[in-house]
């Protein structure tokens, strides 16, 4: 599995030589599970993404059939989880007083204040969890849970696929053929997670720092 996720590239080539035009198949079946469902997190996304660019730019692939596939696979994968979150994730949380243990992390007071999170910024967590990994797995599932508009949801969902396959492809095409890129593509699959880390990261800081200067203001 990490020989796989590190080096999709060589792998991806190897799919087309024994398998032909089912190699679109297989990578739609890998994005939309990447994103659809909650237990498959660990699937490639964005070297698979990057990858596939810089072999579609080899005219081993069609470019625009490659993007069409991979957004709707994007975009329907989201759907389905924010199906399963609005179906099954409400009957996860229990009531505060009833928690106990890991479940204190699930309770209705926590799925109220998800639903008000994502009725103000919701757009903007569906479209920016596209590009971190593991995030953009679980993003539609609570926002199904926590009863997002559905309208809302699919508006920024599509938005989101187009923009993350779009450019995580364009980036393959424009820098996957390099040869420093190619005779290090494991280092640039670690970059490129990391990359999509930086945002979390960011976040964290800013939140942390703002609780720091919260928590000064009323001691001061």
């Amino acid at each position: 599995m990490i020989d796989f996720l590190l080096h999709f590239d060589k792998h991806l080539l190897q799919f087309i030589g024994e398998y032909g035009a089912w190699v679109y198949g297989i990578l739609f079946a890998i994005i939309f599970s990447e994103t659809g469902l909650v237990v498959t997190p660990f699937l490639p996304g964005d070297s698979l993404l990057f990858a596939t660019g810089a072999v579609a730019a080899q005219g081993k692939l069609n470019p625009w059939a490659t993007f069409g596939l991979l957004a709707l696979a994007a975009f329907t994968g989201n759907l389905v989880n924010y199906a399963i979150g609005r179906g099954i994730g409400p009957r996860v949380f229990t009531s505060a007083d009833d928690a106990r243990g890991i479940a204190r992390l699930m309770n209705r007071e926590h799925l109220e204040r998800a639903h008000a999170f994502f009725e103000h910024y919701g757009g903007k967590a569906i479209v920016l969890g596209r590009f971190v990994p593991i995030v953009r797995t679980f993003v539609p599932f609570v926002a199904g849970a926590a009863y997002m508009t559905w309208v809302t949801f699919v508006t920024f969902n599509a938005i989101g696929a187009i923009a993350w396959v779009g450019l995580c492809l364009l980036a393959g095409v424009w820098f996957g053929n390099f040869p420093i890129v190619q005779k290090n593509f494991s280092l640039v699959t670690i970059g490129i997670v990391v990359v999509s880390l930086i945002p979390i990261a960011v976040e964290y800081v800013k939140q942390r720092s703002q609780r720091v200067t919260a928590r000064s203001r009323r001691q001061g």
